[in-house]
């Protein structure tokens, strides 16, 4: 197929060829976040009809490379990054350092608050009783990307309140100053549309999808040290899970699958 042009002859579909077409282009001819030609533009430079625009665009938009806007237009979005921390013990400081970006936090809230009713159980404690809250939205190159709600008993790290939080690694601060030496955790991913606070945080509209992280860590006695939740930007990244098949039985379930009428 000659580069930048619609072969006629090809047993791939015009929409597939336009896909292929398009994609090179996205975060070079157009910039991230810059708006594409309308389709009548495309279907003049390339030569085919709305349908098979729509189709190619319908395929780019399935795969995260652009984003439609009611009434604006079609936009260049930026590429998801794929994110271990849900299969590993780190946290989003570790792992957006590892591969080269810039992690900042805006510290929202840090102050002994109430134990949730979620929070009391993951850290085996009474609900209402008095833990350390730790609020903030995290930011990876200036651009908003979570808001975590993080939970710990006081004698984790007693000496938190008058911690900097805006550039540390919580869990380096736990390991390297306050001796909690984590071993394990649990952390549970699903998608749910952005409440109008968490929207507003986030850069998004309400009711966006994003994706809701909930982790419980343990240290190396079996105790519970942290909890939180994370509302990840569902445009922005997404989560890289390894799988290995286990050959023994009574293995946990991987995928936990809630009744609608939940």
């Amino acid at each position: 197929m000659e580069p930048g042009w619609i072969d006629r002859s090809a047993a791939l579909p015009f929409y597939a060829q336009l896909k292929e077409l398009l994609l090179p282009q996205l975060g070079s001819v157009w910039k991230v976040g810059e708006r594409l030609p309308g389709e009548v533009s495309l279907c003049e430079q390339y030569g085919v009809s709305r349908t098979v625009v729509r189709q190619a665009l319908d395929e780019l938009e399935g795969e995260g490379r652009i984003v439609r806007r009611k009434g604006q237009g079609t936009f260049v979005a930026a590429r998801k990054v794929d994110e271990s921390l849900f299969q590993s013990m780190t946290g989003l400081h570790e792992d957006v350092a590892a591969r080269g970006s810039v992690l900042v936090s805006a510290v929202r809230r840090l102050e002994f608050a109430p134990a949730t009713a979620d929070a009391a159980r993951e850290l085996e404690v009474e609900e209402g009783s008095p833990l350390l809250h730790l609020e903030r939205l995290r930011y990876v190159n200036d651009e908003p990307w979570a808001l975590t709600s993080t939970w710990l008993p006081h004698q984790v790290a007693p000496g938190l309140l008058d911690e900097d939080l805006t550039r540390q690694s919580l869990y380096a601060l736990l390991e390297d100053k306050y001796g909690v030496s984590l071993d394990h955790g649990r952390r549970l991913v699903e998608a749910v549309p952005a409440a109008p606070s968490v929207a507003e945080a986030l850069g998004v509209d309400a009711h966006d999808p994003v994706l809701l992280l909930r982790s419980t860590a343990w240290d190396q006695e079996g105790r519970p040290v942290e909890y939180f939740t994370a509302y990840h930007r569902a445009d922005r990244s997404r989560f890289q899970v390894h799988v290995r098949r286990r050959r023994r039985s009574g293995a946990p379930p991987s995928m936990l699958v809630s009744d609608s009428a939940d």
